[in-house]
């Protein structure tokens, strides 16, 4: 303990919820989750994709960050049913893990749209059906890369009708693996111009120094920040 040279506790922080109006199914799906209030920072999220900003919400570790996005995204789906989202994690692990929770939440409200992976793990018989659905496709950068954008004109339905783009971890993309990701972004970028959407995108980080400045250089875009500031979540002393 010689080289600890301060000491500083930290408050405990009760948890700060905002009513936000959302549809019955989309209710049903958080209830069934045992949500039943949005914390704040993710009804601000909610709010400024519902107004066409592109997000990053950069808030602690399990503060409910998944949210911000997901609740959005099955909002714009539900108006639009032709509607794709993207999910991109840096990993296969990540990946999976989301698409685990978002299947329960899709089921929990039987709500009319489904969510496929797409990675190098993906069965050769598979990959026409989630080329041709709708829905929610999530996948990582590599299989963006070298599986999608390459092939682009099978993946007409995904690129015409691309709403979102969810970049989970950004604070992963940095150094030469960072301009790799920001390149295929921009690759992505242009084939949805191409094919007529203009996707917004949503970005999550860890609490990193310049979230704002690191997501706009990463996608070439203005960014509305969310971060520790309106974070609602609770948390211990």
């Amino acid at each position: 303990m010689s080289n600890v040279v301060a000491w500083e506790r930290l408050p405990a922080r009760p948890p700060a919820t905002q009513p936000v109006e959302l549809p019955p199914q989309i209710q049903q799906a958080l209830q069934q989750r045992g949500i039943e209030q949005l914390f704040t920072h993710q009804v601000e999220a909610v709010t400024a994709v519902s107004q066409n900003q592109n997000v990053v919400i950069a808030t602690t570790t399990a503060s409910g960050k998944s949210l911000c996005y997901t609740v959005p995204v099955f909002q714009r789906l539900l108006n639009r049913p032709k509607a794709r989202a993207l999910y991109i994690f840096p990993t296969k692990a990540l990946a999976q893990d989301q698409l685990a929770e978002t299947q329960l939440l899709i089921g929990a409200g039987n709500l009319p749209f489904d969510v496929y992976s797409y990675d190098g793990d993906t069965p050769r018989s598979q990959r026409t059906q989630v080329r041709r659905s709708d829905g929610i496709l999530i996948t990582n950068p590599d299989m963006l890369h070298s599986g999608i954008l390459p092939y682009h004109t099978g993946w007409r339905n995904l690129l015409a009708n691309l709403e979102f783009v969810v970049l989970d971890e950004i604070h992963a993309y940095r150094g030469i693996f960072g301009s790799h990701v920001a390149n295929v972004l921009r690759r992505l970028q242009r084939l949805c111009h191409f094919y007529g959407s203009d996707p917004q995108f949503i970005c999550c980080s860890a609490t990193i120094a310049n979230p704002k400045e690191h997501a706009e250089r990463l996608v070439e875009r203005p960014f509305t920040l969310i971060d520790e500031s309106q974070n609602g979540a609770p948390s211990g002393e």
